[in-house]
């Protein structure tokens, strides 16, 4: 802060000049003394400059704009403590137009989505399209591209990459360490990582959903502090006794919050916050971002005031945001007017002091940034009638299971029918259908083959660039030929989601940017989702308690249990080794 900034606050907080906006007549959320106040807030310079509470018999201050809120109540801005922008589909530009209205003010972002495509230049254009928006967003540098050794991604990020960006003031840290084996086992390269966060005074993300006992201990003393793969209380516990904090998550495909919020107390509280890790623009207009947390916390019977520390404070405290999180002197002017702490309806948003968000529309001008670097990334080598074929030496498969609302998979045996020549016709029941990951990304062009359950796809095929980490081509079907009519339409458009019936294209959203995201108006975006889950559910049968697109694009991430399926394979997560599809 320059110092005529600070002589400027200084004199306005003691009333020797007038504020340039004072807010009156509100109830205010201390986060700091549990308290929920009436009073009024005074805003110089993008920052608050002075708070004053009537029942201490505070004086008003002055303002060259005033502004009566008539006992409307005022929380500190949102943060995201863990997002991928690019789940939501839109460019960090369109992001911010949906999440702001919402009263999200900081997000702190993970790209490894891009970065898994595109490396470094992925990276530095989720930097410089950002900047284009009055959302803060801070970055962690991901960690794991790839996730792991066993899959195949666009690009490889090494330490020296990460010393690249590791002390620009807008990165927090390093992204999820999902390679908890390689931190558990002491390999070298993890350790090089760990130590450069270390070194520089950032923290590190952690992704280690399952780890008990030693290997947990193993985990944390490495520095890691966060974890938002909870999905149980035991987990929870088990993390906070370590020393980590907590990050709920409620997300499109992972819905963790219901469980979690049983598990807050008075004790453990200030170490929780709140994220969405992935989340659809569809979710984020319709259902909300992390206000949508909180008015779930509220309704589950959480404190508000302690429902309003979870989503702000704790996170800033945590990345070492010093001046965001908060209603008090001296902090940034990001704050949120709703109507009470039992709706949570926000209504109006302000960021550095500034109009921001009101009644659910953006208030800024969107330029999304152009970057040749982040596009024409599908690159498939041979398509043929033959690459769905499985072959199998037996008539048992091991089976990926999905779970309604849950990115944990299960490992399952089922008879199948195979034909005289050993391959794969059907399953017992006809929930059973094949899925593929193929690689993309000018690569060896490996094919993954595996069955799956509990999707509910009848009738067609529906394929996506979107598949987490390494972002190659994941596409599910109970037709081999639907199947590669769905993967031609994605290697056409340069990457999106598609679905394909008998033959015929149903609907496809193109995504452009990184085969992940689109310049699309997220309004637009959000509309076109809406109709494509209906198509999905409806045409194709989809189970209704999965979302089709964002469950389908996380079989293909094998660092969450139990089995998932790589452009090399079969995996076993849980003995983190390759196995057959025969049992």
């Amino acid at each position: 802060m320059k110092s005529g900034v600070m002589k400027k606050l200084i004199k306005t907080a003691g009333g020797e000049i007038p504020a340039e906006l004072v807010f009156r007549n509100c109830s205010i959320v201390n986060v700091f003394s549990g308290e929920i106040l009436e009073g009024e807030i005074a805003v110089t310079e993008g920052k608050i400059a002075a708070v004053s509470y009537y029942r201490d018999k505070g004086f008003s201050y002055q303002g060259e704009k005033v502004i009566d809120l008539k006992g409307k109540t005022v929380v500190p801005g949102l943060i995201d403590a863990h997002v991928h922008i690019e789940s939501s589909m839109g460019t960090p530009e369109n992001f911010a137009s949906i999440v702001i209205p919402h009263g999200t003010t900081t997000v702190i972002a993970d790209c490894h989505e891009i970065a898994n495509v595109c490396g470094n230049d992925g990276i530095r254009y989720m930097m410089n399209a950002s900047e284009n928006t009055p959302l803060d967003v801070f970055f962690m540098i991901p960690s794991c591209v790839p996730a792991t050794p066993f899959e195949d991604s666009g690009a490889k990020i090494r330490i020296e990459d990460m010393k690249y960006f590791i002390d620009d003031d807008r990165v927090k840290g390093l992204g999820e360490m999902m390679d908890y084996p390689g931190v558990i086992q002491g390999r070298s390269d993890i350790m090089d990582k760990l130590t450069l966060a270390m070194n520089h005074g950032k923290i590190v993300d952690g992704h280690g959903p399952t780890l008990v006992g030693k290997d947990l201990n193993a985990y944390a003393v490495s520095g890691i502090r966060t974890d938002h793969e909870c999905s149980s209380l035991e987990e929870m516990r088990d993390r906070l006794r370590a020393g980590m904090y907590v990050l709920i998550r409620e997300g499109s495909a992972a819905s963790d919050l219901s469980e979690l919020v049983k598990g807050i107390n008075d004790g453990n509280s200030r170490r929780c916050c709140f994220c969405t890790d992935d989340r659809q623009a569809e979710d984020i207009i319709n259902i909300g971002h992390i206000d949508n947390n909180v008015r779930m916390a509220l309704k589950a019977g959480v404190d508000p005031v302690t429902a309003i520390r979870i989503a702000t404070i704790n996170t800033a405290e945590c990345y070492g945001l010093t001046n965001k999180g908060a209603i008090a002197p001296g902090y940034d002017a990001d704050f949120i007017i709703a109507d009470d702490l039992k709706n949570f309806n926000v209504q109006s948003v302000y960021i550095n002091g500034i109009l921001s968000g009101e009644k659910g529309k953006f208030q800024f001008p969107i330029d999304s940034l152009e970057d040749r670097h982040v596009l024409y990334t599908v690159h498939l080598q041979s398509l043929n009638d033959q690459m769905f074929n499985l072959k199998m030496n037996s008539d048992s498969a091991n089976v990926i299971s999905m779970k309604a609302g849950s990115l944990i998979t299960e490992k399952v045996v089922h008879k199948v029918m195979r034909d005289e020549e050993g391959f794969f016709l059907k399953g017992e029941s006809d929930d059973l259908v094949k899925v593929a990951v193929i690689e993309r990304h000018n690569g060896p062009g490996y094919i993954g083959l595996g069955l799956l359950e509990n999707y509910g796809l009848k009738n067609g095929a529906i394929a996506s660039s979107v598949a987490h980490d390494s972002h190659n081509i994941v596409v599910a079907g109970d037709s081999d030929s639907d199947m590669l009519l769905a993967v031609k339409e994605l290697q056409k458009c340069g990457g999106g989601i598609t679905m394909c019936s008998n033959g015929r294209i149903l609907d496809t959203l193109e995504l452009p940017i990184a085969g992940l995201m689109t310049n699309m108006d997220s309004a637009q975006l959000a509309e076109k989702l809406k109709k494509m889950i209906k198509t999905a559910r409806e045409s194709l049968n989809i189970n209704d308690g999965m979302e089709p697109f964002m469950t389908l694009a996380f079989l293909a991430l094998p660092v969450i249990p139990d089995i998932k399926l790589t452009d090399r394979g079969l995996f076993d997560v849980k003995t983190f080794s390759f196995i057959d599809v025969s049992a």
